[in-house]
């Protein structure tokens, strides 16, 4: 295994969601930051990164360039997230903005005007061993030796108590914390109790079923579902949270994938389409039939795959 690019693609490890923060010196903690999943791979001076989705994203940052700088020159693949920071927290809308450009010269422009940050947790890759089976522990002393800090990138910095932190992440504007055990082993593609994710509201990736007419808007809401076995359930509707440039940009991607097929029982009036758009939502809580309380439009979420949008009782 001479390069890692021969390692191309690794699908990310996945935590699952836990209710409560806990302390347990079973594990390390950390701020969850609120963009794109990335996997880097870096070998000399070329980088390639890729998403979640397994798509290479390298046009979308090209100031990520530089983060082969960060290594010194050695042959390493991270695993990280891309944000953008406003006031150093997380903004994702303003990502999203960034993920749905395709022109090169605009990209270019946006590179140096507004650069995303990458926000790196791990190391999977180091002098052409993968380092899946190595724990946590390790693999987070490696990263730390390699790893410069730079303009484009920073170390996701990891705590031995998860209840504060989870309240100073609150207060700070942070969407909750991650808790990873320390002797954990990197399982791509999994979804492990060993990485858990605590929220400080329910934010879900649901899958865009129709949407509701408005005659003042461009719509009144989005109609939401997860998946139940394979079968979309209806979850609810959105309606707010978005701007009104949002609201025309997305009536013109549904106006494409109308189909008029119900995709479950639902009152008239909804314009039914294809279901393979995924946006991101904050809500409340859940209500008891099922639905979300008060949810909120965050943004598309184009590095998402609709069948994994799934409903978890």
């Amino acid at each position: 295994m001479a390069s890692p690019f021969k390692c191309w693609p690794i699908k990310p490890m996945l935590a699952e969601k836990a209710k409560e923060p806990l302390d347990s010196e079973e594990f390390l903690y950390e701020l969850k930051w609120d963009g794109t999943r990335c996997i880097a791979y870096i070998q000399g001076s070329n980088v390639r990164l890729q998403n979640r989705r397994l798509l290479d994203i390298t046009y979308r940052y090209p100031e990520f360039g530089s983060l082969a700088k960060a290594v010194d020159g050695e042959d390493v693949i991270l695993d990280g997230e891309i944000v953008m920071l406003k006031e150093g927290v997380p903004d994702f809308k303003t990502l999203q903005r960034r993920e749905h450009i395709t022109d090169p010269h605009r990209i270019s422009i946006l590179s140096r005007l507004s650069p995303a940050m990458y926000i790196v947790f791990d190391i999977l890759y180091f002098r052409q061993e993968r380092l899946f089976k190595r724990p946590l522990m390790e693999r987070r002393r490696l990263l730390e030796e390699l790893v410069r800090e730079g303009e484009h990138i920073i170390i996701s910095r990891t705590y031995r108590e998860g209840i504060p932190l989870f309240r100073e992440a609150v207060k700070r504007g942070f969407e909750g914390i991650m808790a990873k055990e320390r002797r954990s082993l990197y399982q791509p593609g999994v979804r492990s109790r060993s990485w858990l994710k605590i929220k400080k509201t329910i934010d879900i990736d649901a899958v865009v079923c129709g949407w509701i007419d408005s005659e003042k808007r461009p719509f009144a809401s989005l109609v939401l579902g997860l998946y139940r076995n394979s079968t979309l359930v209806h979850i609810g509707q959105v309606g707010t949270g978005f701007t009104e440039k949002e609201r025309r940009e997305i009536i013109e991607i549904l106006r494409e994938k109308e189909t008029g097929v119900p995709l479950f029982e639902h009152p008239s009036g909804v314009r039914w389409v294809i279901p393979d758009t995924v946006v991101r939502v904050t809500a409340m809580e859940w209500t008891e039939s099922g639905k979300l309380r008060a949810p909120v439009f965050l943004g598309l979420r184009s590095d998402k795959r609709p069948e994994e949008c799934i409903y978890r009782e």
